[in-house]
């Protein structure tokens, strides 16, 4: 049985125990919430997780951040010291997006090194072995290829995969009547658009959905139901076709459930800040409350260079609203391959975004660890608050570089700190007693 079919039957196995410690939760909670399908627990029954994450309604917000070589940048080295630095920083699962190299041997470093939940998306791989191997266009990829890249990422232990399901012929007809600026900007969405296109068939991915879930089954994998027809710019946020996709994620939930497999729904993207809200409002009703993993949501087009900033603003409000999983944006994002600072960054501003929705959210621990700062700060307590901040490392640096004695006021106000002068204050005998 599926970790989701032993939650039904009332089962809470140790993994769930595990994951409701972390959450600070009863594990009875933890495990009514996956049984219902409003949280879920990425694990791959054939590699043991040192650090489960349960990602969902209530629960902590999470973090991923995605890695991966290039053509123009094969190496594993740089990705594996990114994927120890954005553990450090705080993700709480990773992505490996390879499209370069010796992906298999990548992926499978990754897993071996990677803590975590591991997501990834394969139909990258059968798109890439079919151009790089095989010598043929993407187009001309079997439906039988395509299902052994899945099979093999399986295999090889990947938790969660990205899997553009509902991508449908329906969709493009409605797609080509709609004028987008930027069309379709989902790579793996784009690659299905152009095999459906040339082909002139259904989206295989949904054509043979059984067949996805019974590998999904077989290996307890998370389907992250991805949305290929994402806006890629403000413009094109929260159209016909963006919807329609959904609309059909939530029938393919509802399957994926009946089958005992665990779903995630993939959402926007680019969106303006007022539109956030009711698309996460969107995803929990016509998902049926499935856990929603959001790509930013940048709010502006127009910050390369800081998309990591825009992302945090639209993932603070998303997250608040009741999105379940941030996948960061590092300042790279549109310009290059990101380094190892980026996705330092990246992870910083997205874990920034959920600890602020998850004060919003009352999740259990969260406004306390501010309660804890704002101690410390009123103590001039400099070593308890670079231990209680989000990047310790920097605060550090920072204070070390302003060149004062501990217990000392910073360089920006020195004697004429505001808290020094209040507690001045608070000696005379005229001040009210609090």
């Amino acid at each position: 049985m599926t970790l989701k079919e032993r939650t039904q039957k009332g089962e809470i196995p140790p993994i769930v125990e595990v994951c409701a410690r972390d959450e600070g939760i009863p594990a009875d909670e933890l495990r009514e919430l996956i049984a219902q399908g409003r949280a879920v627990i990425p694990a791959n029954n054939r590699f043991e997780l040192k650090s489960p994450r349960a990602i969902g309604a209530g629960l902590r917000t999470k973090i991923n951040a995605n890695i991966g070589t290039s053509k123009d940048r094969p190496e594993i080295e740089p990705e594996l010291e990114k994927l120890e630095v954005a553990l450090k920083a705080g993700a709480d699962a990773i992505m490996d997006l390879s499209t370069g190299g010796p992906i298999n041997e990548i992926r499978q470093e990754i897993r071996q090194r990677c803590p975590v939940p591991l997501g990834t998306v394969p139909i990258y791989q059968a798109a890439v072995e079919a151009v790089e191997e095989k010598k043929k266009p993407i187009v001309e990829m079997t439906v039988d290829e395509i299902f052994a890249a899945i099979e093999r990422h399986a295999q090889d232990g990947v938790d969660f995969m990205t899997v553009h399901c509902g991508v449908t012929r329906a969709v493009l007809e409605r797609l080509s009547h709609k004028e987008r600026i930027l069309g379709v900007v989902s790579r793996g969405g784009s690659f299905l658009v152009e095999w459906m296109v040339y082909n002139q068939k259904e989206n295989p991915l949904y054509e043979h959905f059984d067949d996805l879930l019974a590998i999904a089954k077989q290996y307890e994998v998370t389907l992250s139901l991805g949305d290929g027809i994402r806006p890629g710019c403000l413009a094109d946020a929260t159209d016909g076709p963006q919807i329609q996709e959904l609309i059909i994620l939530g029938e393919l939930t509802l399957r994926a459930w009946e089958a005992g497999v665990q779903v995630m729904i993939e959402g926007p993207g680019h969106v303006p800040l007022d539109q956030v809200k009711a698309n996460v409002l969107l995803e929990k009703r016509l998902c049926h409350g499935a856990p929603f993993y959001v790509l930013g949501p940048l709010v502006l087009d127009i910050a390369p260079g800081y998309d990591h900033i825009g992302c945090a603003i639209g993932g603070a409000v998303a997250a608040a609203a009741g999105a379940d999983f941030l996948c960061y944006v590092t300042p790279a994002e549109h310009l290059r391959l990101p380094t190892v600072e980026d996705v330092r960054e990246g992870v910083i501003a997205a874990r920034i975004a959920a600890h602020a929705a998850d004060i919003v959210k009352g999740v259990p621990g969260a406004f306390e660890k501010d309660i804890a700062m704002a101690r410390a700060r009123a103590r001039l307590d400099w070593e308890a608050q670079i231990e209680l901040s989000l990047d310790p490392e920097r605060a550090k640096r920072f204070r070390k570089e302003g060149g004062v004695s501990p217990g000392r006021a910073c360089t920006m106000c020195g004697e004429y700190c505001a808290i020094k002068v209040y507690h001045r204050a608070r000696k005379k005998t005229f001040f009210p007693r609090g």
